[in-house]
């Protein structure tokens, strides 16, 4: 550990220096069986590219699957999270089995959030048709969190800045997108925790501008090959074991009592998409998204783009009205200002959150609970999503999920005046603003944004949500947060926070005193 603490302290990543060859993504994607079809079909729709909203986790699970199982030539992956847990692992096996039917496998793993069995992927490296890379990589490899987090404190102005990114593109013809990372809880089967989330599947001319923001993921100084970084993990012998590992325990991915396993083969809904049977929409598209080294480009070290910018002229746009769907909600002086531009022009806004009761995180929350009476007092409108759900409409899950009342948000949506959609990776807080590199689409269409708004209204409803307002005293001193919401057949204002326990409450309260908003 000391050996670690003493090497920590460097502005490049370990494994800098090591040699890697540049790529780039499938020129001639038209040649694959996918890539021919959706050619055509981008040809009769003049450029637009074809979109389809899934709200429903475990949709998003099987039809990364599925597109993996379909790809003929290419595969690339990006990711801030990828667990070895049942569904990493599922994923994992449709990768080698690409892999071993010729497809070139680019994986790009941001290493912040790294947990033990993670690096259950790591022997997919020795395969002459994988690479796998990690994004900023922390220089101690293994899995205990004390040590990750003193190297952190060392080095932390190198090691605070993280790849938030999450995408999925197949043969250069068709893409995965949005907020949900791979792991149990983000696919909304994992009785613990459930992160309700959005993706967005994707056609046309848009998934080559995600394959070039890729490649330049890709083959920027930060991404580093795992053969850098722990040479004996991606050993023949360890791909070997891996192997022998999938044969004498193969994976199992049940949930409410449905075998994933088999709901992959069915070929549902990735079969559906590709057939029309789930119809596409075809609109204008536009790809806002972070350069690599954004935290040059935030420092003004060097040129590029900056994701928040372009989602501040499209906030500053809105005329009626701006919806947002965000897990961590921390406006800072700049959102604040927005928010009043479009109030004082009479625009309404609707802002859906966490709850303390359905947060994961306390340290986020804390950072948030400061901002709920200056936005109510503006005039914001402010929902924080249960944990224990009234229904299932919006929520993404079923009704036997959702029963173990461990409901969370992760989405991050926006509708602009319900013409106007961004789905993508970016909280609305200052780490995603200024720290974690970002990545989004909007999308101009009045269908889809009705499709947001639906779900927006049947999650904020108050058998889902707590309306969160302000309210006198009794005393006449002031006032104060009352949590509106359903009980049984009637509606009560809560005066206490709704919270998973009085321990949690206090951290948060605790952790609310801190000066950490520019870290959250």
């Amino acid at each position: 550990m000391v050996c670690v603490l003493i090497t920590a302290c460097s502005t490049l990543p370990p494994g800098h220096d090591y040699p890697k060859l540049v790529s780039s993504a499938l020129i001639d994607s038209e040649q694959t069986t996918l890539g021919a079809q959706l050619d055509i079909a981008a040809r009769q729709h003049e450029g637009q590219s074809g979109f389809f909203l899934q709200s429903f986790g475990a949709d998003g699970l099987l039809t990364r699957v599925q597109m993996i199982n379909a790809a003929e030539r290419t595969l690339d992956m990006q990711y801030f999270i990828f667990r070895g847990d049942n569904t990493g692992r599922l994923v994992t096996e449709a990768m080698l089995r690409a892999a071993d039917r010729g497809v070139r496998v680019r994986l790009l793993i941001d290493d912040g959030e790294k947990m033990s069995g993670d690096d259950q992927i790591a022997p997919l490296a020795s395969h002459p048709s994988v690479e796998i890379r990690t994004y900023n990589p922390f220089r101690y490899r293994g899995s205990k969190q004390f040590i990750r987090a003193a190297e952190f404190i060392f080095n932390k102005s190198r090691l605070n800045y993280r790849m938030h990114n999450k995408v999925l593109v197949v043969d250069n013809s068709v893409t995965i997108i949005g907020g949900r990372n791979i792991g149990d809880q983000y696919f909304q089967i994992d009785t613990e925790e459930q992160y309700a989330d959005n993706d967005v599947f994707a056609v046309g001319p848009i998934v080559r501008e995600i394959s070039a923001s890729f490649d330049d993921y890709w083959n920027d100084a930060l991404s580093i090959p795992n053969e850098a970084l722990a040479p004996g993990n991606s050993s023949r012998r360890a791909l070997a074991e891996h192997r022998e590992l999938a044969v004498d325990e193969p994976v199992e991915v049940n949930a409410d009592g449905i075998d994933f396993v088999k709901r992959v083969d069915s070929g549902e809904p990735f079969a559906g998409l590709m057939s029309g049977r789930l119809p596409l929409v075809w609109a204008p598209a536009y790809l806002i998204s972070d350069s690599p080294d954004k935290k040059s480009v935030v420092d003004g070290d060097s040129q590029g783009e900056l994701m928040w910018e372009q989602v501040v002229r499209a906030t500053l746009a809105v005329q009626s009205e701006l919806l947002m769907i965000t897990p961590y909600l921390i406006p800072g002086d700049e959102g604040m200002q927005q928010f009043r531009e479009l109030l004082d022009r009479g625009a309404r806004i609707r802002i859906l959150t966490n709850s303390l009761d359905s947060s994961a995180f306390p340290l986020a929350h804390s950072g948030y609970m400061g901002y709920r009476v200056p936005l109510i007092e503006e005039g914001v409108e402010l929902y924080e999503i249960r944990s224990n759900l009234g229904n299932v409409r919006g929520s993404g899950q079923t009704e036997a999920m959702a029963s173990h009342g461990n409901y969370s948000l992760h989405a991050k949506m926006f509708v602009f005046d319900r013409k106007r959609i961004l789905v993508g990776s970016m909280n609305y807080d200052p780490r995603s603003m200024y720290l974690n590199a970002e990545i989004g689409l909007l999308i101009d269409s009045p269908e889809l944004a009705q499709e947001l708004v639906r779900r927006f209204e049947a999650m904020a409803q108050p058998a889902n949500a707590y309306q969160v307002l302000l309210q006198p005293d009794p005393s006449g001193s002031g006032q104060h947060l009352v949590w509106r919401t359903l009980e049984g057949e009637g509606m009560v204002d809560l005066q206490e926070e709704p919270a998973r326990s009085e321990v949690h409450a206090l951290s948060a309260d605790v952790l609310s005193l801190l000066p950490l908003d520019s870290d959250l």
